[in-house]
This record gives C-alpha cells, sequence and structure tokens, in this order.
C-alpha cells in the first residue's frame, strides 16, 4: 500500500522517492501562488464575504486532515448547549455517500444528537438555513479557517503537536493548507496530542507559533480515550483492552497516535493498517480488510480496534467472525483552558439563553 506520508516527511530515501519530492515541490508552487492570490483577494476586500446574523465560530486547520478537530468542535457545542443556547454545525461534507453525509457528520451526531448538522459546500447557504428554519443562535463551521466567504466572529485553529506544519511544505509536497502566515487570521490556537511531543520540544513549537500569530490566545490539549464503543452505542470499559492481542486499522489523516494510544492502554497489536483519510468502505475495501485480517488468523487476535469515524461507516459488530469496537476519544484541555472559554463566552455573551 502507497504511504503517502513517508514519501513527504522525507522517511522514504529510495530514488524514486527523491525524484517524485523534486515533482511534489515543483507542482506545490502554482498551489501557493493561487492560494496567496486567493487570501490576498479577501484581506484587501477584493472578494465578497457575507455575515450571518447568528455567530460564528470557525474550528479549522492548516493543515490537511488529522489534526482532531472532531472533539473540540464536540467539546466547544457541548460547552454551548449547556448555556441553553441554541446551537448548530455546518460542513462541507467531504465524501459524503448517497445519504448526503459522510463520517463526520456520522460520528457527531453519535456524540451531539441534539445538535443539527446541515453539510453543504456553500457554507453560506447552510448558515442561511441554520438562522431561518431552525433558529440557531450559534453556528459552529467545522473544517472552516479557508472558508474565507463566510465571516466568523472567532476562528480556531487546531494544530497537531505530532506534525504541526505538514512537514515543512504546502500541497502536494506537505500537508499545508496555505502558509504559516494564515496563522495571523487566527483568534485562538488549540495544540492538540501535546503530550505526544517530548517536553523539550514544546517551547520551541509554542514560539514558533506565538510568532506567526501573536494576536492569538493558544492553548494545549489531548486526545484522551474515553471508552470503547460498540456499532449499537454500547461502551465497554478501556481496561479490557489490556493484554488482549489486537489488530488496528485507521482511516483517518494521521494515525499514528491512534495506534500509540492502543499500546498505551495495553493491547498488544499483532498488526496496524493505515487507510486513506475519509476513507470509503466499499466492497473492495472491505474485502481488503477481510482479507488482511485472514492473513493475520494465525496469531489469533481476540479484538479489531478502529476509529469512531471509522465505526460509523462500518456499522457491524465484527469483521471475520472478531468483534469489533472504536476507541472513542475526548478531548481534554491541559494548559490555558480558562482564555479559550474566555474568547468563546466574550463572542456569546449578548446572547439570551432559552
Amino acid at each position: 500500500m502507497f504511504d503517502y506520508r513517508s514519501l513527504i516527511s522525507g522517511r522514504r530515501r529510495d530514488p524514486i522517492a527523491l525524484v517524485a519530492r523534486v515533482g511534489l515541490r515543483i507542482a506545490s508552487w502554482p498551489y501557493g501562488w493561487i492560494v496567496a492570490l486567493r487570501n490576498s483577494r479577501y484581506d484587501r476586500g477584493r472578494y465578497p464575504t457575507s455575515r450571518s446574523t447568528a455567530i460564528v465560530i470557525s474550528v479549522g486547520n492548516i493543515t490537511t486532515g488529522g489534526t482532531g478537530k472532531t472533539p473540540l468542535v464536540a467539546t466547544i457545542a457541548r460547552h454551548l448547549r449547556k448555556r441553553n443556547l441554541r446551537v448548530g454545525l455546518v460542513s462541507r461534507g467531504y465524501r459524503s455517500d448517497s445519504s448526503g453525509s459522510n463520517d463526520e457528520a456520522r460520528e457527531l451526531y453519535d456524540l451531539l444528537p441534539d445538535v443539527p448538522h446541515i453539510q453543504n459546500p456553500d457554507r453560506v447557504a447552510a448558515c442561511q438555513v441554520m438562522v431561518d428554519e431552525l433558529d440557531m443562535q450559534v453556528i459552529v463551521a467545522d473544517d472552516g479557517f479557508q472558508h474565507r466567504r463566510l465571516e466568523r466572529n472567532l476562528d480556531i485553529v487546531v494544530i497537531d503537536a505530532t506534525c504541526p506544519f505538514g512537514y515543512g511544505y504546502l500541497l502536494p509536497r506537505g500537508l499545508l493548507r496555505e502558509s504559516l502566515g494564515g496563522l495571523r487570521r487566527a483568534h485562538a490556537i488549540v495544540i492538540s496530542r501535546i503530550s505526544k511531543l517530548p517536553e523539550a520540544d514544546r517551547p520551541q513549537l509554542r514560539q514558533l507559533i506565538q510568532r506567526w500569530a501573536p494576536q492569538a490566545t493558544l492553548s494545549e490539549a489531548d486526545h484522551v480515550p474515553a471508552r470503547l464503543l460498540r456499532h449499537d452505542g454500547a461502551s465497554q470499559a478501556l481496561e479490557t483492552l489490556r493484554g488482549q492481542s489486537i489488530l488496528a486499522f485507521a482511516g483517518v489523516g494521521n494515525p499514528q497516535p491512534f495506534f500509540d494510544s492502543l499500546v498505551e492502554l495495553g493491547a498488544q497489536l499483532i498488526d496496524t493498517r493505515s487507510l486513506e483519510d475519509h476513507c470509503g468502505y466499499d466492497k473492495t475495501k472491505v474485502n481488503g480488510l477481510l482479507e488482511w485480517i485472514q492473513a493475520n488468523a494465525s496469531q489469533q487476535p481476540q479484538r479489531i480496534v478502529c476509529t469512531h469515524k471509522d465505526l460509523v461507516k462500518l456499522r457491524t459488530a465484527n469483521l471475520a467472525g472478531i468483534p469489533l469496537v472504536a476507541l472513542q476519544v475526548e478531548l481534554a484541555f491541559q494548559s490555558h483552558e480558562a482564555s479559550f472559554w474566555e474568547a468563546i463566552d466574550r463572542v456569546t455573551a449578548e446572547l439570551e439563553p432559552d
């Protein structure tokens, strides 16, 4: 299976990889010019923007995939619901299926069954529906940092401590969606998976972020394993993983922290399988998983573990007769939590609770 990250990170050192990186670097130049031109035109007011009558809070990132936005989106929505504010979610709906929803929508529905969610590439139109038809007071725009046509009251950027700047290059040579100068638009930055970064390296990361975004509040958080989840919604204690021989797979942007968490929980990993982000589990993909499981059958796996994002698409209790569960994680702030919530409450202070 082709490993794109091993190529762009430089782990692959063979001649083909070296030539491929040169080609990807050249391809990143026109991408960067287009993104820079677009941002410049928005900055100068050359492109029109639209403001919703609701308060709009954007949660996004500066790299593609895998930074851990979904747990933060859920945490923000719960905070606003506890204040009895009417909150809804809007997102693009990347790789939606015939039902009109994707893995993130299903995952957020499991986490927030009382919070409406509209997926539409035109997020301005989605916000209009939220206001006109659902009477929402606050809209959380998932993955909205680069969607500049929609004005927002608060821009939050999530940076993954394990790969903060996409290997230092724009797409497709690296994972950066835009240059680090884009961070100047952020009002708040959350460094996710902070415990995965050695403490000695953390000051340098903070300093670099603050250099590009001196105006933003800076908080740190972890993705903390919360429970094991079955397809029917039943949960199991994390302790049941300890000592078990398991297979693990993930169709997310950055799967390694997920695999690492399983080891930290005491599971004995027989083998892992990394799939593309937003993986669609069609017949071919499922058959590939079954073949992989069969190839490891002699190791007698007791359980198969995937991410919540994968489970909501598979919706099955077993694969090849082996129990399947998801590791569900929650976001836990490790530093400067108060300043983060102050930023949220500041932009929503004038709203009247139900």
